[in-house]
């Protein structure tokens, strides 16, 4: 069967989650900007995902989200059916040494957990999103990437297998994995190393005061809008110490602070992408383009999007 002009339920496996046609995707993204989702399905468990996909037209498109918190969806919306998993999948568990984490865990939380139970995840702390989206990315900060903790995955593919994958099966580099675009990660099991819950909650703390110092945390943004071209030890391994860093690229360029319609490049740290209240998509995303060129002008070096842009445009008047 060909993609069908609109999806309709009768194109649809039964389920035992939810399936909501024409969901806004502005309530579920940080950014609070974009179309609809043709269809958004949240699995009841991750029975009901495997056995969804296993029948589901291959025709028929599929987006795994997890908590919008670095994503931009067009203003035309996004067709097919988008995958966000919900509490079901957000649990933290501790066996044999290793902690079985929920994909739609989020990092703050998983984090938290993992110190209470001496187990070090604090790097997680001050990152938005979840832990398949940290999976996904290979998410780090402070020095610490998830290639550090992973030991493997458990995914659902987009034929409805179930696999675990282990960690170097993954191709993990910076901000990269070689995962499937169309495979949905479930759990990520990991290994942590220790330390004591009040050592680490102390570590957290200092973190989230260095944080909100220098972030802009109470505006609408997704984190980090461009990626440090990176820098790499001489294992070959992405040293923070040895990247240049996105914000001086933009600041050097003249670009802290700059505005297209409702969004702006943040005044207090000029790598944040912000809605500051009546952005469109269109709006950020060409203020994100704008600053690419600029930067390249104004040095030579193209930055890489660290924030995902999906979904349709909407045709420009004129």
């Amino acid at each position: 069967m060909s993609v069908p002009d609109r999806i309709s339920p009768h194109d649809l496996p039964p389920v035992r989650g939810s399936l909501t046609f024409g969901r806004a995707m502005a309530d579920l993204c940080w950014l609070r900007v974009g179309g609809p989702a043709e269809v958004l399905f949240q699995p009841a468990d991750e029975d009901d995902l495997a056995e969804f996909l296993a029948r589901l037209d291959p025709a028929i498109p599929l987006f795994p989200m997890g908590v919008g918190s670095n994503l931009i969806v067009r203003d035309g919306g996004l067709p097919g059916v988008i995958v966000r998993l919900g509490r079901r999948f957000a649990g933290l568990q501790a066996a044999g040494g290793l902690l079985h984490v929920g994909a739609a865990a989020l990092d703050a939380h998983a984090a938290r957990q993992a110190a209470a139970l001496g187990r070090d995840l604090t790097f997680l702390r001050t990152i938005p999103g979840s832990i398949g989206g940290a999976v996904r990315m290979n998410a780090g900060c402070y020095g610490s990437y998830m290639a550090d903790v992973l030991r493997a995955v458990r995914v659902v593919s987009r034929r409805g297998e179930r696999l675990e994958i282990a960690v170097d099966a993954l191709g993990l580099a910076y901000r990269h994995s070689d995962l499937p675009e169309d495979s949905i990660i479930t759990e990520a099991i990991l290994a942590p190393g220790a330390g004591h819950p009040d050592a680490l909650e102390a570590r957290m703390a200092e973190q989230m005061t260095r944080r909100d110092a220098t972030q802009p945390v109470r505006d609408r943004s997704a984190g980090s809008t461009f990626r440090n071209p990176a820098g790499f030890s001489s294992t070959g391994r992405p040293d923070d110490s040895q990247a240049m860093k996105a914000w001086k690229l933009i600041d050097d360029a003249g670009l802290r602070g700059a505005r297209l319609g409702g969004a702006q490049m943040s005044p207090k740290h000029p790598n944040f992408l912000v809605n500051t209240g009546t952005a469109t998509a269109a709006d950020l995303e060409g203020l994100g383009e704008d600053v690419r060129k600029k930067v390249f002008l104004h040095s030579g070096i193209s930055l890489e999007w660290e924030i995902r842009r999906v979904g349709l445009s909407v045709p420009q008047a004129g």
